[in-house]
């Protein structure tokens, strides 16, 4: 049963205390614009994310797109829609790619240097913080990979940039919107790191809601989405986030994702 509140959770890109800030303004928007009144939670690390993706009262929800295209077509959860960032990566699309970064004083200076680095890993069902960074190196390196050392589960992006800046990797790859917030609202955080390469554009994490939301919930939680950026007050929380839009997406855009995890994995040839 749907609870009277549905819950809005941005857990992904909660880099800090003042980014939610910014993501629960967004949702309030959306709250008032749409007339759902969302409960507001952060399920702050480490709780799992897979908790937070089986909860039946999910409202509007961030959610990687890997384990949503691993899920059984009439398991996945709704759709509501995906994040147009204003950088030139997105393409002016629903789309994200993955960041590269290195220490600006480390080891690896070039991309050929990454056959044979310590590379950072977040979790395994993550496009950006693990696939993003297989399938780079299976484009460039297939079949010369060495086999050398990795970190990992580090969990989020901070947890790469904590492990890139005290040494204990030479490389690893996080998600260029949360780059983006970083390097917009907390600078000192990514000091020390630059990006070595930028990964190609996939479909973007999305918003999602629970399948027992009933439709009318969902189709106003959405049309408020889409429409956020035609109101002064929807346009001004958006530039806060680095956004142009929340644009639809279809659940089938996703489907490729394990199609180049399994691609990646085949030519890499080597375990993480």
């Amino acid at each position: 049963m749907v609870m009277s509140k549905p819950i809005a959770c941005s857990r992904m890109y909660n880099l800090s205390p003042r980014i939610r800030g910014l993501w629960d303004a967004l949702f309030a928007q959306v709250s008032l614009q749409s007339g759902i009144e969302l409960e507001i939670i952060a399920h702050a690390a480490p709780a799992p994310l897979s908790e937070l993706w089986a909860r039946p009262d999910m409202g509007a929800v961030f959610m990687c797109g890997y384990p949503f295209s691993h899920m059984p077509e009439a398991a996945r959860p709704t759709v509501l829609a995906a994040p147009v960032s204003s950088e030139a990566w997105s393409l002016d699309q629903p789309l994200y790619a993955s960041h590269i970064l290195v220490a600006s004083a480390g080891p690896v200076n070039a991309v050929e240097d990454l056959a044979a680095v310590r590379w950072g890993w977040t979790v395994r069902d993550s496009q950006s913080g693990y696939h993003a960074a297989r399938s780079f190196l299976a484009d460039r390196f297939s079949g010369k990979m060495k086999q050398s050392m990795t970190v990992g589960p580090l969990l989020n992006p901070s947890g790469i940039v904590a492990a890139l800046k005290d040494g204990r990797i030479d490389a690893g790859a996080i998600d260029a919107c949360a780059f983006q917030l970083l390097r917009m609202h907390e600078p000192d955080a990514i000091d020390g790191l630059r990006i070595l390469a930028t990964t190609e554009p996939l479909p973007a994490p999305l918003l999602v809601a629970a399948q027992t939301l009933p439709l009318d919930m969902a189709a106003a939680l959405r049309q408020s989405l889409v429409t956020l950026h035609e109101t002064p007050e929807g346009a001004a929380v958006l530039v806060r986030l680095g956004l142009r839009r929340f644009s639809t997406v279809v659940a089938s855009a996703y489907d490729i994702l394990p199609q180049r995890a399994d691609d990646a994995d085949r030519r890499l040839g080597i375990s993480w």
